[in-house]
């Protein structure tokens, strides 16, 4: 079978694949990452339907932003596209929920189920404060923490290839600096979020 003999491609490969409009790329995004997407909209008041439309709608969202030129994955794409799909679905629900809402309303019926989406979008709306916060952070970090941050958490780097990256003495030494940065990261983000 030629399908066990193809590549896993990197997020990067990803990217520029979809930029470049590769049939390969568009295959292994939706094989990689649909069935999350899937599940989360179908636990979550949603069909199989909604679930390719929502996914449709986040792709072409990445595929825009990838287009402009000025794009940064700060996070794996798996979170990067959970994260938009996740904030078109409860938007679609919020849009319904204005519907449901007078319906309830006028039938005098529970409102236990509106209270309980109205404190999914607030959670989700506080969840989307916090990665903003989060991205406005590392920015404000600077490097050389930001890159040993990235490499790290999000590139998956070894110490030791941080070690030699960075020009550490050893790994205890990187291992040192990363806590630090990671600490430094804490607090400009707390700051933020308890302003």
């Amino acid at each position: 079978m030629k399908e066990s003999r193809r590549t896993v491609l990197s997020d990067d490969e990803l990217l520029k694949g979809l930029s470049t409009g590769s049939d390969e790329a568009l295959t292994q995004l939706y094989r990689r990452y649909f069935p999350m997407i899937l599940h989360f909209v179908t636990t979550n008041s949603g069909s199989e339907d909604e679930a390719k439309d929502i996914y449709q709608e986040a792709l072409i969202v990445l595929y825009e932003k990838v287009r402009s030129g000025s794009f940064e994955l700060h996070c794996l794409l798996k979170t990067y596209l959970y994260s938009v799909s996740r904030r078109l679905w409860l938007k679609q629900l919020a849009y319904k929920n204005r519907f449901l809402v007078n319906d309830i309303e006028s039938q005098a019926t529970d409102s236990a189920a509106v209270g309980q989406m109205s404190d999914d979008l607030n959670d989700h709306e506080e969840r989307d404060r916090q990665f903003d916060l989060m991205a406005d952070s590392l920015d404000r970090l600077g490097e050389p923490c930001r890159t040993l941050l990235e490499d790290f958490y999000i590139r998956h780097s070894s110490m030791q290839d941080i070690t030699e990256k960075f020009g550490y003495t050893n790994a205890d030494n990187a291992k040192t600096q990363k806590y630090k940065c990671l600490m430094r990261l804490k607090r400009l983000f707390f700051a933020e979020y308890k302003a």
